[in-house]
């Protein structure tokens, strides 16, 4: 069957059925848009009878240009270009016509590959049952090599600017690896440039949360041009706050204030964690640095006369400056500096869209899912407004100096 006749009903039933079950998953616009001028290209190449520039036998004509034609889909509007021939027309209705169903299937067929680490086995199946028999699985491959060449390109593109503030964490995702599934780190860097406009800047993957690996994975970041980081918020993973130590000497380290609460109470008992959460929100509260150090003083002793919080009030002793680190910088970026939550919403939405997949085949799949994703929402903020107001941020270069 040629890709430009009709797609049976079953196939749409049930690719409309695999948009259900994936409904929540947004596929990136320009991967999209990448991924189906591939299949036109293929779906040419069979009507032409051969490749761009190959000699064949079977070739009945030539190339002669190409024609753009948009198509609205529910991934926003993507730009094709249809190849025009010497002799004779192609032109992909089975691709381009208006028709619901049709344009959620081929985006169905998009999804399933993408979700899934473009493997070439199902991507070759779902493409077949497009209509699309004659892409064989190199055609497939060439499709995934591209998207990892996308992906590659945006996680090493130079680092241009200063970086003040950098937040840092890991999410673990699960991948067979030597016959077994095991749960990998897949560490990420976010970033606010001196203009106060928000970054992704990097991802890695290694086995675990190694010092080694998180200071090959900065100094990776640096090595591309990241400099000028005057604040590290992070958890308190002790190889994580190794690295973050020997590779950013001098920069502040902020520990996650929601981080260290979950901490606090696992060492005081249960019916007495609402009692510690508002002694601690006295601290946290307070206007400057001096007073929120002076209200931490008072906390550990009152904590001191409580046999109960012995304990808690040793570790709020030791995490003072850490905890405090944020409120030496401009007031109106403390509520974001004081916790890895802006990262961690990343990571939500990282969590949730590889939930999906399950159990990736290898690491190259997380790193083309995760890093596409990433890519998607740092040109959401490309256009959105700044992660902090340039005002605020010449308040930094003004304490700098």
């Amino acid at each position: 069957m040629m890709a430009q006749d009709s797609i049976p009903h079953f196939v749409l039933t049930n690719l409309l059925t695999q948009i259900r079950i994936s409904e929540d998953i947004d596929v990136l616009r320009e991967t999209a848009e990448w991924t189906l001028q591939q299949l036109i290209e293929e779906d040419a190449t069979q009507q032409i009878g051969a490749a761009r520039y190959e000699q064949t036998e079977t070739r009945t004509t030539q190339r002669n240009g190409f024609r753009e034609r948009s198509l609205d889909t529910r991934v926003g509007e993507l730009n094709l270009q249809i190849p025009k021939l010497r002799q004779g027309v192609y032109y992909p209705d089975w691709l381009l016509e208006n028709r619901k169903p049709a344009e959620q299937a081929l985006t169905a067929v998009v999804m399933e590959a993408y979700v899934n680490g473009v493997s070439t086995r199902k991507v070759d199946r779902l493409v077949s049952q497009m209509g699309l028999e004659g892409m064989d699985k190199s055609a497939v491959s060439r499709i995934s090599k591209g998207l990892d060449e996308r992906v590659q390109s945006f996680m090493e593109r130079p680092l241009e600017g200063e970086y003040s503030y950098i937040w840092l964490d890991a999410t673990f995702p699960k991948v067979r690896e030597d016959h077994k599934v095991q749960s990998t780190a897949l560490v990420i860097a976010v970033g606010v440039r001196q203009d106060g406009q928000r970054e992704i800047l990097g991802i890695a993957m290694g086995a675990s949360e190694t010092e080694a690996f998180w200071t090959e994975f900065l100094r990776s970041l640096t090595k591309r041009g990241l400099h000028g980081v005057r604040l590290v918020i992070s958890d308190a993973h002790q190889g994580l706050k190794n690295a973050i130590s020997t590779v950013f000497s001098d920069a502040q380290w902020q520990r996650c204030q929601v981080h260290f609460m979950r901490d606090i109470f696992s060492h005081v008992p249960k019916s007495a964690q609402d009692e510690v959460a508002a002694e601690m929100r006295t601290i946290f509260t307070q206007p400057t640095y001096q007073y929120a150090e002076e209200q931490l003083k008072r906390v550990v002793d009152k904590f001191d006369n409580d046999k109960r919080f012995t304990k808690a009030a040793r570790i709020l002793e030791a995490a003072a400056p850490d905890l405090l680190a944020h409120m030496n910088f401009p007031q109106a970026h403390w509520k974001r500096l004081r916790t890895t939550n802006p990262i961690e919403r990343i990571n939500k939405e990282i969590r949730r869209r590889l939930n999906v997949v399950g159990i990736f085949p290898n690491r190259d799949a997380v790193i083309r899912l995760g890093g596409a994703i990433l890519l998607e929402m740092n040109e959401e903020w490309m256009v959105d407004k700044h992660y902090f107001s340039e005002q605020s941020m010449a308040l930094l270069g003004e304490k700098a100096s």
